[in-house]
């Protein structure tokens, strides 16, 4: 059942009402026929009204007696919520966006795994309850959408966005922003996203001063995370929010687990991300907030966060389902343009249906997909360990259901970790894989140093790796199989890597590396663990390997240690894996005698050339800063191969990819090396080479790229 808001202290709520009012102590007091004395003691809390002067109060202020009483809300009287418009840099400067937007796509499975990793971060764990965290994808049409667009006063934003749009064609950001706008208008529709979270701190602190409100309302990279298991560490996450917004424009509500200015609930705010822009012969340099203009600011024009009544909230969009504490963001106008690089539609079939960024039903799909391949961890639990996670997603249209509320089933998303993770939960795991449906665990060791380029090693960690075989099709989760899904304390899934050189004939199966904290608090080093592994991600959080923080805190060549991780792991999954050798005398012959077997014609080879395929890659930065690869080949039947070349490039967030230099290419089996070409012999199945590139050819430092691998037919062209 909902707890009632008991109100604020009316001291802090009366200086507030005044400073929105316009109104001095001295003034009230001269109202009232009181000293100013006595309003100064209600002020600082020494003493109250009388319930008789209640009445005389609520006058001058300009509202009912039962606001004074209650005080849950502001009074209506003084200045109004409105738009505050960061005005233009004195100096002329201009920003034609927010950098930190484009460190991320567009895209609704990064927004689910940015959001729902801060929801992580925030959760209150004093109650031992998972953070719940509802994503609700809602169209608007019609009357809904003209009553939205007068919630949010679209006519005080139009002119910003028509200014933006006369500019697009010379900003990115601009373009997106005139690409939504026209969608609005033509087909009558918008699409809002909103991101509810339950059991989680909420949005604490001041407008201004340092705290979790400011770091995402107000400011940039800056992340207040605490404890070394949180997921973020960059305060990039946010921007996806705003990314993801085709107008830049997301709302904000949240339930405090901490009151400010004694009140807990409907704290609102908006805010705008657009690039610089001129309207009405004034230059604005970019963000806007929605809210009340602050009495405290020069001629009243900052808006600050205000706590909105029910009725407003409720015309927002933003009502919340109870007051447990956490934070609701509706992304405004929401597209996922990467849906399209999924199906293969191109970007001028946006008017198909097959192409639309702003389809809700395809949005659900892909929202589903991703929370369950990326957090099925934190939504798992077993024996004493509790989930941390529970998430759900829906689709509406003007409030009537179009796709039901679906919560994430980690069994029915990754059921092969899922299962192989609550068998460790519950000490159901064994040495070795002798039956179907087993779960195998080895200890590996992460040796960590010690900070600040000291030589040698603090301590060793003890990782604990879980191997479970797929026991049938359904298993196979998101459908790659062999592989290492790695996490750490907050149980966010943030490294996946295939395993190289797996003996053939292996068993399909799938990988779970607890790292840190998610091995157990009670696992040597590991807090110190969690605190290296967090320094070792980028802001993506999708792989461990050499930062600048990891260089900085640690030494350049820290990342080794992380290297010598994966060849542990690789070398205990292969083990753990290979097929038991049987003997001569385990029963073949009397089997051989009592079964008849039918043996098939072989497969007649393909008459025209094959072409080969890399089957595994083994990458490791070596002591120049060079990549030093060993690479696997598939090759498949047939009289003919076809010659390959191993391309390495750099992989980039955009444009093309840089082609590294060969310093070395060697054959190691199956295959021949000559000027740069891999020729093989008819009748090969496998080969095997080796190569080192050639550092003068890399564009920036080694240890802050990724390495990519082709075989590229004929030349290599």
């Amino acid at each position: 059942m909902a707890r009632l808001d008991t109100g604020e202290e009316f001291g802090p709520w009366l200086a507030r009402q005044l400073k929105l009012a316009g109104k001095t102590q001295a003034e009230l007091a001269q109202e009232l026929e009181l000293t100013r004395a006595a309003i100064s003691a209600w002020i600082t809390g020494r003493s109250t009204p009388r319930p008789t002067v209640m009445a005389d109060i609520a006058k001058a202020l300009g509202t009912d007696v039962g606001t004074v009483h209650t005080r849950t809300t502001d009074t209506q009287a003084g200045l109004p919520i409105t738009w505050y418009h960061r005005p233009g840099y004195p100096d002329g400067g201009r920003d034609l966006g927010n950098a930190a937007a484009f460190a991320f796509d567009a895209d609704v499975q990064v927004l689910a795994r940015e959001t729902c990793q801060n929801s992580l971060d925030e959760r209150l764990t004093e109650n031992g309850r998972p953070v719940r965290v509802r994503y609700t994808l809602h169209e608007l049409t019609g009357e809904a959408l003209a009553a939205f667009r007068e919630a949010i006063l679209w006519n005080d934003l139009f002119p910003h966005y028509s200014a933006v749009s006369e500019s697009a064609g010379n900003q990115k950001v601009g373009r997106v922003v005139d690409a939504g706008v026209r969608d609005m208008y033509e087909k009558g529709r918008l699409v809002l996203l909103r991101v509810d979270d339950y059991n989680a701190s909420g949005l604490i602190g001041d407008d201004y001063a340092d705290g979790k409100f400011a770091a995402v309302v107000r400011r940039q990279l800056e992340s207040l995370k605490s404890g070394p298991v949180a997921g973020g560490s960059y305060g990039l996450g946010k921007a996806t929010l705003w990314a993801t917004s085709a107008l830049g424009l997301v709302l904000i509500n949240s339930t405090l687990s901490v009151p400010h200015e004694g009140r807990t609930q409907r704290r609102v705010i908006g805010r705008l991300e657009l690039p610089w822009r001129e309207v009405g012969g004034e230059s604005y340099a970019g963000p806007a907030w929605f809210g009340r203009p602050d009495p405290d600011s020069p001629g009243a024009r900052v808006a600050r966060s205000w706590w909105a009544d029910e009725e407003t909230v409720a015309r927002l969009h933003l009502t919340r389902e109870s007051d447990e504490p956490g934070t609701s963001f509706l992304i405004v106008g929401a597209h996922d343009v990467a849906s399209l690089e999924e199906d293969g539609s191109g970007a001028d079939d946006e008017s198909m249906d097959d192409g639309d960024t702003r389809d809700i039903s395809r949005m659900h799909k892909r929202l589903v997909k991703a929370l369950g391949r990326d957090f099925w961890a934190a939504m798992t639990g077993g024996g004493s360990r509790l989930p941390l996670l529970e998430v759900s997603v829906r689709a509406l249209r003007n409030g009537q259901v179009v796709v039901p509320e679906q919560k994430v089933d980690p069994s029915a998303e990754q059921p092969a970790r899922t299962r192989a993770l609550r068998a460790h939960y519950e000490g159901a795991t064994v040495d070795r894989l002798l039956e179907a449906g087993q779960v195998a665990a080895r200890g590996v060791p992460l040796k960590l140093p010690l900070s600040g380029g000291a030589r040698g090693t603090l301590g060793t960690h003890q990782a604990v790796l879980l191997v479970t075989d797929l026991a049938n099709d359904a298993e196979n989760g998101d459908g790659a199989q062999n592989q290492v899904h790695s996490l750490r304390g907050n149980r966010m899934t943030v490294k996946t890597a295939g395993v190289p050189n797996l003996p053939l004939g292996t068993n399909p199966f799938q990988a779970v590396l607890l790292v840190g904290e998610a091995a157990g608090e009670a696992a040597p080093f590991a807090k110190e663990a969690e605190e290296f592994l967090r320094a070792a991600e980028p802001p993506e959080h999708d792989r461990w390997g050499q930062t600048d923080e990891l260089t900085l805190r640690w030494s350049p060549s820290a990342y080794r240690r992380i290297n010598a991780l994966t060849t542990e792991v690789n070398s205990a999954v292969r083990e753990l894996v290979a097929r038991p050798k049987r003997g001569a005398s385990e029963g073949g012959v009397a089997l051989r005698k009592a079964l008849t077997v039918k043996t098939k014609p072989k497969a007649k080879a393909p008459s025209g050339p094959v072409v080969p395929v890399l089957d595994g890659l083994d990458a490791t930065v070596g002591d120049d800063g060079e990549w030093q690869i060993t690479a696997e080949v598939s090759i498949p039947r047939g009289d003919e191969i076809v010659p390959m070349v191993p391309v390495a490039q750099l992989d980039v967030r955009s444009g093309g990819r840089p082609t590294l230099d060969w310093a070395e290419l060697v054959a190691v089996e199956g295959c021949e090396v000559e000027d740069g070409v891999l020729r093989f012999a008819p009748g090969t199945r496998r080969a095997k080479f080796r190569g080192r590139t050639d550092v003068t050819s890399h564009p920036v430092r080694t240890m802050l790229t990724r390495l990519v691998l082709e075989l590229r037919a004929g030349k290599g062209e």
